[in-house]
């Protein structure tokens, strides 16, 4: 039975920036990956989000949380709003540039560091999606019996003890959450949390490890008006963002980056980009006002961003 649902919270998005990096506040993503990866966590170090990209010509590396957890393993949570091209590969590069600037020069390999990558998303990465959470890793298997290849190694310091490992557990591992396909049906400490992502909101049935705690620390109610003030931009700077790269999409913003690739013409991503823009400021208002409802601001506040009266901004919620 579902339990009566809570006032709307602070965006997971908002408080990985600004509240979860304190460490009063560890116990929140320590509760999250704890149902995720299905083991007690315990975080000891929170490294500075975007610090993996050296220089502005640098390939772009956005880590919005880097955990070191009681293993020393390193955990990166990272949450995306909007669609990416090329985003896999980007994963790709950022785990493997970690490892790389975690081992220093000269050290054995076997000091390499476990990378688990989380990706929160708040898009449709693949063309047919018919889960919500997916999980990669690196495996070798034999090509005739498919069974796994497990390594077996001997502790210098004696001979009886030896240890095993799978290769799975070297290699980094993928967790993709498509926040947006999830049904909201309540199956694991996992939906629990992925509902919370999803909506903002701790039902009152919720019982997974430290969820509760998410309802204490990121009350909206608790901000500061200042913060609330910030928040609220946050808000209406990402609903409109959002806004606009959909209608540059649907200008051919895509089909031009291509083609002046392909062709060497830088005229034609900005012909579609500008296209886009135009066309998304033009006929967005209403999209961008769908967006802020759901981010729970006001309608009067709606309005007054979007040039849309009241009434229109009240039409759009009952459309919901």
């Amino acid at each position: 039975m579902q339990g009566i649902e809570e006032k709307r919270l602070i965006r997971f998005d908002w408080a990985a920036k600004h509240i979860l990096r304190d460490k009063s506040n560890f116990d929140i993503l320590e509760g999250f990956l704890a149902a995720l990866l299905e083991k007690d966590i315990t975080i000891i170090n929170l490294l500075e989000s975007e610090s993996n990209r050296e220089d502005e010509t640098d390939k772009f590396n956005r880590v919005d949380l880097l955990t070191v957890d009681d293993k020393g393993e390193y955990i990166i949570i990272e949450i995306q709003n909007e669609r990416e091209v090329h985003y896999l590969e980007r994963l790709l590069y950022g785990t493997s540039k970690l490892i790389v600037e975690n081992l220093k020069v000269g050290e054995s390999y076997k000091k390499i560091k476990k990378v688990i990558s989380v990706s929160i998303l708040y898009f449709t990465l693949g063309e047919k999606v018919d889960d919500y959470v997916y999980y990669g890793n690196t495996e070798f298997r034999g090509i005739h019996t498919k069974n796994p290849l497990i390594l077996r190694r001997k502790e210098k310091k004696t001979i009886k003890t030896i240890e095993t490992k799978e290769t799975k557990d070297i290699y980094p591992e993928y967790y993709l959450i498509e926040v947006e396909k999830f049904k909201d049906v309540i199956q694991s400490d996992l939906d629990e949390w992925i509902y919370f992502l999803k909506n903002e909101k701790i039902r009152d049935d919720f019982k997974s490890k430290n969820i509760k705690k998410v309802k204490e620390k990121l009350d909206i109610l608790k901000m500061s008006k200042d913060e609330k003030r910030r928040y609220e931009r946050y808000l209406t700077n990402l609903a409109i963002e959002i806004d606009i790269i959909e209608g540059a999409r649907e200008e051919g913003m895509e089909e031009g980056i291509e083609k002046g690739i392909e062709k060497g013409i830088e005229k034609g991503i900005e012909k579609g980009i500008e296209k886009g823009i135009e066309k998304g400021i033009e006929k967005g208002r209403k999209e961008t006002a769908r967006n802020m409802i759901k981010f729970g601001m006001r309608i009067e506040d709606i309005a007054k961003i979007t040039d849309l009266t009241i009434n229109e901004v009240e039409k759009v919620k009952e459309e919901e």
